[in-house]
């Protein structure tokens, strides 16, 4: 087989590290980390003194983010998956990443493992029972304006979750993952975001381009994290006060998000293979034993005929909930599907590089097979298990759920209550959240880190150790701030950071296609590089 052209790689001077400093034994890149560093200590710092005053902002902001820019969060996740489903079906589809003799550093199990850990595994949690159910009682309003209680109702209350959670996220997450590897592996150019401009930027990249969109991904990265996290810390909170019997106040969960931050900074100094990876593997094996559990002990028939026709409605209600023109459900549409698409993509960096830094060695077909198909079966399973059940609980009048949805952050807690072993489960799903926390807590500092470093994958652990911190820090000052209306506070901060990294998404698509078309033509005087099993 012949290599792929030295030529391949992009010719500069540029050496990573070459503009870093060292301070206090860390080794930072110069003005990324400190802009970054500084602009979210100070909104943090802001928020805890005027809580009041920045979360009027930000919903502000947030209002004019979504009036301004709706269509424009609607149309790319469409964008990138016919991109990405372009790409993998194309001859281009054949390139590696890491090149012709590069190997995967993962086994599947484990590279799947980790790619659901730290993509969904608390979202799936948190909303796994309370989004259907909420579409199916109108709890916060109904997609595409259908009866509440209906048929109808119910099929699109899976359609809609599966929509939100399913090929779009991780076309988004895919892309930028690719964006990332393909440039740093086979261009060697530095892991961080700036890379994937080199083709439309050339050598602007290392100066105040390139640092402005770093600093964009960094904290987007921050505030994508922070809202997962501070929902993560409010349903372990709410689970242990539904399970112990008292009120959890926000300073309960707060405590619980630092504690889980403390156990995120112990998770990075056990590194990469004894924290990120050892984490992820259980959460995994536990994941899948709720999940087997909850199949059969709640309507196992509902659930097994489900899966298909859960994934018909999805096929068949895609096209009217991609619309974003005209829409009478305009409310919904905006507090739902813009949040969700503006959360993936303030997420991208996030879960993009650590699925590049995990996926080395894999073709770009294998690539987009795993990380497109892998993730939405599990969706599919999930959503269709756990909303089953809980519509099933309201339907029948079981319980709490059968008056409906009172809080979102309850209702996995409120199922598993009217299933056997209610006790034990519920821990385990306490469990769960708390590890899947501390896991994403943990695999957001490296990617900040990454970045902030100027690309190097081994800058001193400190580093890594200051960015888990300051995401608890964030992450608890959105809640304080949002006060009862927390979850209103997460999601202005996501849409407001996502907005302007979805422009940085576009140009990386352009940048991949011209890569990739450039190491696709010198290889084809030779041969392309062959598919492996994985």
């Amino acid at each position: 087989m012949n290599e792929i052209p030295n030529e391949c790689e992009y010719e500069t001077d540029y050496e990573v590290g070459q503009d870093n400093v060292e301070i206090l034994g860390m080794d930072i890149h110069n003005p990324v980390f400190f802009l970054s560093a500084g602009l979210v200590v100070l909104f943090s710092a802001i928020t805890l003194i005027f809580p009041v005053t920045a979360t009027e902002s930000l919903t502000a902001a947030k209002t004019w983010t979504l009036q301004s820019a709706d269509w424009f969060f609607a149309i790319t996740p469409v964008v990138i998956l016919v991109f990405c489903l372009a790409l993998a079906i194309s001859p281009l589809g054949r390139l590696r990443l890491g090149g012709a003799d590069a190997t995967p550093d993962y086994k599947v199990h484990s590279w799947v493992a980790m790619l659901f850990a730290a993509g969904v595994g608390i979202g799936f949690m948190f909303y796994g029972a309370a989004e259907p159910l909420a579409y199916y009682t109108d709890w916060y309003g109904m997609p595409l304006s259908a009866e509440p209680f209906t048929e109808e109702a119910e099929r699109l209350a899976f359609s809609a979750t599966l929509f939100h959670w399913g090929l779009a996220p991780w076309a988004i997450y895919a892309v930028a993952g690719l964006s990332l590897g393909y440039f740093a592996y086979n261009k060697g150019l530095p892991l961080t975001i700036r890379s994937a401009f080199y083709p439309v930027l050339g050598e602007h990249i290392w100066g105040w381009p390139g640092h402005l969109i770093d600093l964009f991904a960094v904290v987007s990265t921050i505030f994508g994290l922070a809202t997962t996290i501070g929902l993560g810390g409010t349903q372990a909170a709410s689970g242990l006060g539904y399970l112990f019997g008292f009120e959890p106040n926000i300073y309960i969960q707060i405590s619980l998000i630092m504690t889980m931050s403390a156990l995120a900074v112990a998770s990075v100094l056990r590194g990469m293979h004894g924290g990120v990876k050892f984490l992820s593997n259980m959460n995994m094996a536990i994941a899948f034993g709720l999940l087997v559990f909850v199949i059969i002990a709640g309507p196992s028939l509902l659930i097994l005929t489900g899966f298909a026709e859960n994934l018909l409605g999805y096929i068949q209600d895609t096209p009217a909930l991609t619309d974003f023109t005209d829409r009478a459900d305009v409310l919904w549409f905006h507090d739902w599907t813009i949040f969700y698409w503006a959360w993936w993509i303030s997420w991208s960096p996030f879960v993009g590089m650590f699925i590049a830094r995990i996926s080395r060695g894999r073709t770009v077909r294998e690539y987009f097979t795993v990380v497109l198909i892998a993730p939405f079966t599990i969706c599919v399973i999930w959503f269709t298990a756990f909303g089953e059940t809980a519509i099933w609980q309201n339907q029948q009048g079981v319980g709490d759920l059968g008056e409906g949805v009172s809080s979102a952050s309850l209702v996995l807690f409120q199922m598993l209550s009217e299933l056997p072993f209610a006790q034990v489960t519920s821990i385990i799903a306490i469990f769960l959240l708390i590890v899947f926390i501390v896991t994403s807590a943990d695999s957001g500092a490296l990617v900040i880190d990454t970045i902030t470093s100027g690309g190097k994958t081994d800058a001193p652990v400190g580093q890594r150790v200051f960015w888990a911190c300051l995401l608890g820090v964030t992450a608890s000052a959105l809640l304080y701030g949002g006060g009862t209306s927390a979850l209103s506070s997460l999601q202005a901060g996501t849409i407001v950071a996502a907005l302007p990294f979805t422009f940085i998404l576009w140009v990386c698509c352009l940048s991949l296609y011209i890569g990739m078309q450039e190491e696709y033509r010198l290889a084809k005087t030779g041969e392309l590089y062959a598919e492996t099993s994985a």
